[in-house]
């Protein structure tokens, strides 16, 4: 089968196509013909190795040679076990731990997958379940009525996030640069900032911010926050994230506020509700573009330099 494979951390140039052998599902396991693979910061920061818990599957090299977690195909081949699934379902998922996404096959948990509904296309499944599985479980912080602040909104899991807290009641701010501001207005975000221009920590108050790009201090987020309020880290840098593990509770107890990590939870259970609402039209997945598999280096850094408006999508093959 052809993929796109790479064998060192690095920028996109050190992805290569090859042809590889198609794997084999073991227990539990389900073989995808892969027709669509939406990318995911979590791509590029496995490509780059950076921030550094990207290398906690392998240190000085990559363990999984193959990218692309979010998959959407047609079941192949099944292994030992599966009952939930048969050849020609078609199915969609994030396959995090295993990756694979950027080939024709991949192979992935049976608990890993769900069944596409009908009235998705492939690319659209493909945008979902890591996203959707962030944006779900972010949304689900706030309640009504309050001030939420989405830093990175313009991206996958922001632009589903912001219409899931609009429908939600929330009052949202949306951060990202100038070129996506009338794209976050359009997605109904309250109000937009360019953190170019401006320093959001210094808006608000806030009473949930969710930052996915996160890289600044516990202090700084704190003052963005009302009395009561709630930060959460998403993704971001490791300094970032060390800050928060080793100040954000004793500044939080201090302050009467809380700053932590969101620790997202995988799987269909946390996807498919919002692949529910897409498909009923209640929610709306944004593809920015759609990349062949040849192209994947050019996807990634589509993607990776923040120029996309929601989801990148890679076509492995014709639908």
């Amino acid at each position: 089968m052809r993929a796109v494979v790479y064998d060192r951390y690095g920028s996109p140039d050190v992805l290569r196509l090859e042809d590889v052998p198609t794997p084999v599902p073991a227990r539990g396991e389900v073989l995808v013909e892969v027709v669509a693979t939406s990318i995911n910061l979590s791509d590029w920061e496995a490509l780059h190795g950076s921030p550094g818990y990207a290398r906690f599957g392998g240190l000085f090299t990559p363990r999984r040679h193959i990218l692309g977690s979010d998959i959407a195909g047609r079941v192949a081949a099944t292994g030992p076990e599966v009952t939930a699934f048969s050849v020609g379902d078609e199915v969609f998922g994030d396959n995090l731990q295993r990756l694979g996404g950027f080939a024709e096959y991949a192979v992935a948990p049976a608990s890993a997958l769900a069944l596409k509904p009908s009235a998705l296309t492939f690319a659209e499944a493909s945008t979902i379940p890591q996203s959707g599985a962030i944006a779900l479980q972010a949304v689900a912080r706030g309640k009504a009525g309050e001030r939420m602040l989405l830093n990175g909104a313009g991206g996958g899991a922001g632009a589903f996030a912001v219409q899931l807290a609009t429908r939600a009641g929330l009052h949202v701010t949306g951060v990202d640069n100038a070129a996506k501001l009338d794209f976050l207005r359009a997605l109904g975000a309250d109000e937009v900032i360019d953190y170019r221009a401006q320093d959001f920590t210094r808006t608000g108050p806030y009473d949930l911010v969710v930052d996915l790009v996160a890289s600044r201090s516990v202090f700084a987020y704190r003052r963005s926050l009302a009395p009561g309020g709630r930060f959460l880290m998403v993704g971001g840098t490791l300094r970032a994230l060390l800050r928060l593990l080793t100040l954000g509770t004793l500044v939080g107890a201090v302050s009467r506020t809380r700053l932590g990590v969101m620790v997202v939870r995988e799987g269909p259970a946390h996807f498919a509700p919002l692949a529910e609402l897409v498909a009923a039209g209640e929610v709306r997945a944004h593809i920015d573009s759609v990349f062949p598999l040849e192209e994947v280096p050019a996807a990634l850094v589509h993607h990776g330099e923040g120029r996309a408006l929601g989801k990148v999508v890679v076509a492995v093959r014709e639908s």
